[in-house]
């Protein structure tokens, strides 16, 4: 086999391969004799089929084969011999191909391909972060507590019609109209609706104080951008409502009773202790994602080295796609909005880049670390994706066997939550105890840019140092 290279620019190589026109004869010579081996055809004994017969038969099959076989095996000789990692699978171009019957000629062909660069890791013990925290105030379980007993309330009629309150319960009757023209799902008889409450349309419950059963009112509302319903999506609309009937809202008190019909047989402290794990928790994720954020900018500001643009254009390509999907919804962050497509694109596009780059990194830190997502790492996070359907959870293990690339869908988040805490072992960590509000306010990034900012993934690059692979990591 004849190989010249014909570009070296940066991470961009290309070579032409010539390999032996007696060498693709000999392949596909063996081919055909296992063929006719194994093949069975009328008027032949079994394993007794001449190899005329079988060129004549098989014989554009068989070149198929052979050249495809070929050709992989070829370029992976020029990777391994020359030490090469590529960023993705090699372009192929065949430009001479030996012929059918007689192979007078060499095949020729180009390969092209972007290789992963030469990353230096940084000195991980030189990390410097903060870890903020939060603990779950009385206040908080208190607030929690008074939900939970919300939520467990009874309703009873009110005998003297007089007009609703906040946390009253009106049963209507409603006709909405956008334009003057009804739309679907517009109108309903005798639904019950918390005056005042939350899960229905922004600003029509609050209209509804001072209602009394008898009474009609009309109400003007504006549907949210992101509304579902695409034909009344941020579109101005007139309510005709109804009210037929009052409830009141008796909700029980906060004791051991209400502990008990909730099924804590240790009681209302019993509950607090339930309330306060589970906010802890919720703290502490929250507290894990703002320290990964940290770690992650840290890291990408002392990531100096090329990224192959073939990798930044793929992933820039999905980002660009949601970017666009959100423009045509109306859901664009505020900063973007008044942004021309060119300046997004370009902000985009640096964040391709960050996160290719990030990724990469990530991929090295975990290969030298010597970190891999072992086979029960796998299969617990397929049984914990399939809890998330409750009743259905033998169907999502049935396709996750069924279908191997799914399954390793899921290691690449378990091998980047693996690589940080391994980088998060060496770094310096100070922590800090901040309010819950405090926690939870994130100055950094713009909604939208936030959602796209994350590192690609690099879970298979991770494990076997030969592409980029996809990584399902959040940067926030």
């Amino acid at each position: 086999m004849q190989v010249t290279e014909t570009l070296s620019d940066g991470l961009k190589r290309a070579y032409t391969v010539v390999v032996p026109a007696a060498d693709f004869e000999g392949r596909r010579a063996r081919r055909i004799a296992e063929l006719g081996r194994t093949l069975r055809l009328p008027g032949f004994r079994p394993g007794k089929v001449p190899p005329t017969v079988v060129k004549q038969r098989f014989g554009q099959a068989v070149n198929a084969e052979v050249l495809e076989e070929s050709v992989n095996e070829a370029t992976q000789q020029v990777l391994t011999e020359r030490k090469l990692r590529s960023a993705g699978q090699p372009r192929v171009e065949v430009v001479a191909l030996p012929e059918a019957q007689a192979a007078q000629k060499d095949l020729e062909f180009k390969v092209e391909l972007e290789l992963l660069p030469e990353i230096a890791l940084p000195d991980l013990s030189g990390l410097s972060l903060t870890r903020l925290k939060a603990e779950a105030q009385p206040e908080v379980i208190d607030r929690s507590l008074h939900e939970l007993a919300r939520r467990q309330r009874t309703l009873e009629s009110v005998a003297e019609p007089r007009p609703a309150e906040a946390g009253d319960v009106l049963t209507l009757d409603y006709v909405g109209t956008v334009d003057g023209v009804t739309f679907t799902g517009g109108s309903a008889s005798g639904i019950d609706i918390e005056v005042a409450g939350p899960g229905f349309i922004p600003g029509f419950s609050e209209q509804l104080v001072g209602l009394s059963p008898g009474e009609s009112r009309q109400l003007h509302v504006t549907f949210p951008e992101d509304y579902g319903a695409k034909e009344v999506a941020g579109k101005a609309a007139v309510f005709d409502v109804s009210a037929k009937a009052l409830k009141r809202a008796i909700v029980p008190p906060v004791d051991d009773a209400l502990a008990e019909k909730l099924g804590f047989e240790g009681g209302l402290a019993e509950v607090r202790e339930a309330i306060s794990t589970q906010v802890q928790r919720e703290y502490d994720q929250l507290s894990r994602l703002r320290l990964k954020r940290q770690l992650l900018d840290a890291l990408a500001a002392r990531a100096d080295f090329p990224v192959p643009q073939g990798m930044v254009d793929g992933e820039f390509q999905q980002i660009w796609q949601r970017v666009e999907a959100d423009r045509k919804a109306g859901r664009l962050d505020d900063d973007d909005r008044g942004k021309d497509e060119a300046t997004l694109q370009a902000e985009y596009r640096a964040i391709a880049e960050r996160r290719v780059r990030l990724g990469l990194l990530l991929a090295e830190i975990g290969r030298v670390g010597n970190i891999t997502v072992s086979q029960d790492e796998l299969t617990r996070a397929m049984r914990a994706e399939a809890m998330r359907y409750p009743g259905q959870e033998q169907k999502v293990l049935d396709f996750f066997r069924k279908n191997p690339q799914a399954a390793e869908s899921l290691r690449a988040p378990i091998f980047e939550e693996k690589v940080v805490d391994h980088v998060l072992a060496q770094a310096q960590i100070a922590e800090q105890t901040v309010t819950p509000e405090e926690l939870a306010r994130d100055p950094e990034l713009p909604a939208t840019i936030a959602a796209a900012a994350q590192p690609q993934a690099v879970g298979e690059a991770a494990e076997g140092g030969e592409a980029a692979g996809q990584m399902a990591g959040s940067e926030g």
